[in-house]
């Protein structure tokens, strides 16, 4: 009698089940049922992710909700439904979606906690990566939006952010620094140090708490306004 996963003589071992990737599951706000339509059909092809049309009141006590993807809430102000949504799980990541935002609200809304913002006329693939980025950790704004908050804090004659330079930094924390304003994730962080993701979130921070800063954008701007990382 054959043990499983043995094989008989002459045939080829059994292969191993691909390893699946952990599902996240993604919330959608969205007061136009046919926007829920168009996301799920966007993201067919991502068998990793599980879409979910939620109201406010319910995703609160959902534990199991991995990210919320914000659109349009019956005309209801963005920074009061975020608000919402934080109350009952500060650390909850929420990526912002609409058609034609400005700057200004754009930067606003990473300020107030969001992770994220997608226009809502942007690739499937850029909704991909912006998901997948966003899941683990890290933040995802458009370039240009990046491009004036650092000018804006240049041209500010007391700065937004702290000032001072003289911040020490253990070698650790120095590589994981310029690993972030790299761009790359906690994961993307983590494996060529070989360190665990939970180990970069623990040293970013510590970093921004070094400088005084509350998110990864800021310590990225402070940081290249204070050339504290090599360039490349």
């Amino acid at each position: 009698m054959l043990m499983a996963g043995m094989s008989l003589k002459g045939k080829q071992p059994l292969k191993a089940a691909p390893t699946k990737k952990p599902l996240i599951r993604i919330a959608v706000v969205e007061s136009d049922p046919l926007r829920f339509v168009g996301l799920r059909a966007l993201f067919d092809s991502e068998p990793d992710f599980e879409l979910i049309s939620a109201s406010l009141p319910d995703i609160g006590p959902h534990q199991n909700i991995d990210l919320v993807l914000l659109g349009n809430c019956h005309g209801q102000n963005l920074f009061d439904v975020m608000s919402c949504l934080k109350a009952p799980r500060p650390q909850l990541p929420i990526i912002v979606t609409g058609s034609g935002m400005d700057e200004q609200t754009i930067l606003k809304a990473i300020a107030a906690g969001a992770k994220g913002y997608v226009d809502a006329a942007a690739s499937p693939a850029d909704f991909v990566q912006a998901i997948r980025i966003v899941s683990r950790g890290s933040v995802w704004v458009p370039r240009r939006v990046l491009s004036m908050f650092i000018e804006r804090i240049s041209n500010s004659p007391r700065g937004i952010l702290p000032a001072d330079q003289n911040v020490a930094f253990t070698d650790r924390e120095a590589e994981v620094l310029k690993m972030l304003v790299e761009g790359r994730s906690n994961k993307e962080i983590g494996t060529p140090l070989g360190i665990r993701e939970r180990t970069v979130k623990a040293h970013v921070a510590k970093l921004m708490r070094k400088v005084g800063v509350e998110n990864r954008v800021a310590l990225t701007v402070h940081a290249i306004r204070h050339s504290l990382v090599s360039p490349q």
